[in-house]
């Protein structure tokens, strides 16, 4: 299975480049996950269909939970973009992780590379602490800041989080998905409720490895998804699929 770990913003000034969510207080925050829940365009039973071998640490409960972070996602635009910005954000998480099979980056030898020590906070959970989690892959100290500065968790101070909390994780996946551009010219939530299509997610996520006939192969991969979880939802897949 391809694998790989991203850095998804430049060390320099990192969490300038953030559009800052304020989470709800837990009582609000509760009612605003169940109404989520119930408006979400994925029901359980599809998510089901679409990771059947998936984590059990990946739940749908989990991924409903974290959608009042980014209230646009997949609640944006008329009922076929808005399942269409599902499918394409689920397939490419699924092609990150095999499936949603893995939580952590597999490659052990990789752990203490994702420590920026000329970053003025430094890598206080330890030098080693910073390795990919989560449905996109979370890495580096600065980008654990960036995240957890714009979901208001101490994901700096505590990344395992990533790790131990499905919510947490899925969190992290929706806040690249609505504010990082990555390699990309747009956000992925751009991509998909502007109309500019699915290859414009893919660029955002891995375009510098993957797009304009770096890896044709993976860049299939992710279209076979989302073409997969457009049709169990019931909607065409739009234009652009490629990248």
């Amino acid at each position: 299975m391809h694998r790989r770990t991203f850095a998804l913003l430049a060390a320099t000034g990192a969490a300038a480049a953030l559009c800052t969510t304020t989470l709800a207080p837990a009582s609000a925050a509760g009612k605003s996950d169940a109404r989520a829940a119930a408006e979400f365009v994925v029901t359980e039973a599809q998510f089901d269909e679409m990771f059947p071998n998936r984590n059990s640490f990946y739940t749908y409960s989990g991924l409903t939970a974290a959608l009042g972070a980014y209230p646009g996602f997949s609640n944006t635009g008329d009922e076929t973009v808005r399942k269409q910005e599902a499918a394409a954000s689920l397939a490419n998480v699924g092609h990150e992780t095999g499936g949603l099979v893995h939580v952590v980056e597999q490659n052990t030898a990789n752990y203490p590379h994702y420590c920026d020590t000329t970053q003025p906070y430094g890598c206080p959970a330890g030098h080693d602490k910073y390795y990919g989690r989560g449905p996109v892959q979370l890495s580096w100290n600065f980008n654990y800041k960036a995240a957890g500065d714009a979901l208001g968790i101490d994901l700096l101070g505590n990344p395992d989080l990533v790790q131990n909390d499905a919510a947490v994780a899925w969190k992290t996946g929706l806040w690249y998905w609505n504010t990082q551009s990555g390699p990309g010219t747009m956000t992925p939530h751009d991509a998909m409720v502007d109309g500019a299509g699915f290859g414009e997610t893919v660029r955002a996520i891995n375009g510098s490895l993957e797009c304009d006939g770096g890896n044709p192969a993976q860049v299939q991969s992710r279209i076979d998804n989302y073409q997969r979880f457009t049709q169990l939802l019931g909607v065409a897949p739009g234009d652009n699929l490629s990248c």
